[in-house]
């Protein structure tokens, strides 16, 4: 069996070399003539790289015009015999300043006019407060001047009693400025308003900061029994 089996492959090799001995035979097909040529550069050009020296430094020229004594920036070695007044420059034609020694040209501010400086307007004077009406956390003012109402004559001969309510306007200093009748009785109105006017308060402060206030205060007109 084994024998065989080489004798097999012995066979089978053989007719695959000789098949591809007779395919190299029987090929077609023209061979290449010309041979390839190698890829080569043409016109190359060649640059030549050329070294410009740098220009010589200037420091050394600096450094003697800096250490000449008598160039125009040197410094005095002697001391000066006296000290001169000095003179103002004369122009004849330029224009005069007020300062001396300086010219007008063409961009001098005299083309737009001196500028003057103007004081400064007052400041206007604060807006009027609003009267409030006293609240919790304000203490109310306290009356220092007290004036006690004229009875008029025609509501006593009349028997014409009651309370008359009011509005009044305490101003920062304390003052009665305006006086506004809220419950009226006609024949003692007047004589009410005219005492609340002379009433003097102390000022009322919120926040430490005197303000007007607006207080209800009664006015009572009463006949004496007598």
């Amino acid at each position: 069996m084994r024998r065989s089996s080489t004798s097999v492959s012995i066979v089978v090799h053989a007719i695959v070399v000789a098949g591809a001995f007779m395919a190299q035979l029987l090929a077609v097909g023209p061979l290449p003539a010309v041979p390839h040529e190698p890829m080569s550069f043409v016109g190359v050009i060649p640059v030549r790289v050329i070294d410009i020296p740098l220009p010589p430094p200037q420091r050394a020229a600096k450094d003697a015009a800096a250490n000449d004594p008598t160039g125009p920036s040197a410094a005095p070695i002697d001391a000066p015999a006296g000290v001169a007044h000095e003179v103002a420059p004369t122009c004849t034609d330029c224009a005069t300043t007020d300062a001396i020694g300086v010219e007008r040209g063409i961009g001098s501010a005299e083309i737009f006019g001196r500028a003057e400086v103007n004081p400064l307007p007052p400041p206007p004077p604060p807006a009027p407060q609003t009267p409030i009406h006293l609240h919790s956390g304000m203490k109310p003012p306290r009356k220092v001047t007290h004036v006690d109402p004229v009875y008029p004559r025609v509501a006593q001969m009349t028997r014409v009693e009651g309370t008359v309510i009011l509005e009044a306007i305490i101003d920062v200093n304390g003052a009665v400025s305006s006086v506004r009748v809220l419950r009226s009785i006609p024949l003692l109105d007047q004589a009410a308003v005219d005492a609340v006017r002379a009433w003097k308060f102390t000022p009322t402060l919120l926040n430490g900061v005197p303000v007007p206030v607006a207080l209800t205060v009664t006015v009572r007109f009463a006949l004496t029994e007598g």
